[in-house]
């Protein structure tokens, strides 16, 4: 029974901070069931089915949203994500692209001048296969200038499957592009394509109030470095964490299989450890995978809720304690017991007095009023008596 209950399972040797393939496996396994079932549910329950819909290219019906559901990792951390650095956007890289569309639709966005770009792009060396999916090269200021309208960016972000954005100027185009672009699954990668300066292998960090050099093009790197991080780009899961302790990570679509869906989740796993969230496995509370309208299905929950063994406070036994919280147990003890030495004892040895005389003085007030009551009640029968009596009577018949 208690396997058959369990939601899931732990690694049966080494350490319990690591997935378990089965898991995975299984999750992963039922959630693109789901999602396909449900996708065929749809497709048996639309009413508009024309010839025109039927003669479509069948590719690009497989790339549409209904038969591309999105499928995301969803991961729970105990603390907050804090450290600027684990913030800013990134990528991990993924055995299984999520753009591996030929007639996917890429939106460049580089820093100034674009020309510079556009020129690196249409060269002769930069590979056919990725300039022909690069539909659009546009630099900062041109973005900010013609895009400055909600219609304009949501018209945008409609044209283009994937954004990618320099890396230098990827923070600030969080205002820039709006709630519109960073709502959305086609938040800017960051592409690397800026030119790097290396002295024995090493990198050359540029002093910022150096002048940049008159040859514009001099900014960025060959055509072939720059194919080369584009594929890069492409070819990962792009992070975005918010300082919060749920973040999400697309790492599939309902085309995949069990298999390369799992694999991109153990991928995406190590990437989150290694790099992002502080802490690793220490730091992670749950993850679960689910599709864009599914519920979540668990892959790994921690036993602890506490990161370090210094934030849980154990319990005392036997009322012994010690280190600080037997220091301030005996501080308190003491206090306690100087004030009953002191004013308590005596306010208490007071208060019986204070009680014993209010309750004399009530039983005082309750006697005498007894006796009032008495006393009046005796009056008043002997008033009725003498209204009851003859001269009163004869009194009432001579003054009738």
């Amino acid at each position: 029974m208690g396997s058959s209950t369990a939601v899931t399972t732990k690694v049966a040797s080494g350490t319990p901070y690591q997935l378990d393939q089965s898991q995975v496996s299984k999750a992963s396994s039922a959630l693109l069931r789901h999602i396909k079932s449900r996708q065929d549910e749809k497709e048996k329950t639309a009413t508009k089915k024309t010839l025109i819909g039927d003669n479509d290219d069948d590719s690009d019906a497989e790339d549409s949203p209904s038969h591309n559901e999105a499928v995301w990792l969803v991961l729970t951390t105990k603390k907050h994500v804090v450290d600027k650095n684990r913030l800013k956007p990134g990528k991990i890289s993924i055995p299984h692209s999520l753009n591996a569309s030929p007639s996917l639709s890429i939106c460049l966005i580089t820093a100034d001048p674009q020309r510079a770009v556009k020129n690196i792009v249409t060269d002769p060396s930069f590979p056919q296969h990725l300039s022909s999916r690069i539909d659009k090269v546009i630099g900062y200021s041109k973005l900010k200038d013609r895009y400055k309208s909600f219609e304009s960016r949501r018209q945008l972000l409609s044209e283009h499957d994937v954004f990618l954005a320099d890396d230098r100027i990827i923070m600030r185009l969080v205002t820039t592009l709006g709630k519109i672009f960073y709502k959305s699954s086609k938040r800017p990668i960051p592409v690397r394509i800026a030119e790097i300066e290396k002295v024995d292998g090493k990198k050359v960090k540029k002093d910022p109030q150096q002048k940049k050099s008159k040859d514009e093009d001099s900014t960025f790197a060959t055509p072939a470095i720059v194919a080369k991080e584009i594929e890069k780009a492409l070819s990962c899961a792009p992070v975005h964490l918010a300082p919060a302790t749920t973040a999400a990570i697309r790492v599939g679509s309902s085309k995949f299989t069990a298999e390369q869906l799992a694999e991109n989740v153990e991928a995406v796993v190590k990437g989150l450890t290694d790099k992002y969230i502080a802490k690793g496995w220490r730091n992670i509370k749950a993850l679960h995978v689910k599709g864009a309208n599914t519920t979540s299905l668990p892959i790994w929950l921690a036993s602890e809720l506490w990161v370090e063994e210094t934030d849980v406070v154990e319990a005392l036994e036997d009322g012994k304690a010690d280190g600080k919280n037997d220091k301030k147990r005996k501080q308190i003890e003491g206090g306690d017991e100087k004030l009953l030495e002191g004013g308590n004892k005596k306010s208490r040895k007071q208060k019986p007095a204070e009680e014993d005389d209010d309750a004399q003085t009530l039983a005082a007030r309750k006697e005498k009023l007894q006796k009032q009551k008495a006393k009046a009640l005796d009056d008043g029968e002997a008033i009725a008596m003498k209204v009851g009596s003859g001269p009163t009577k004869k009194k009432r018949k001579s003054t009738s």
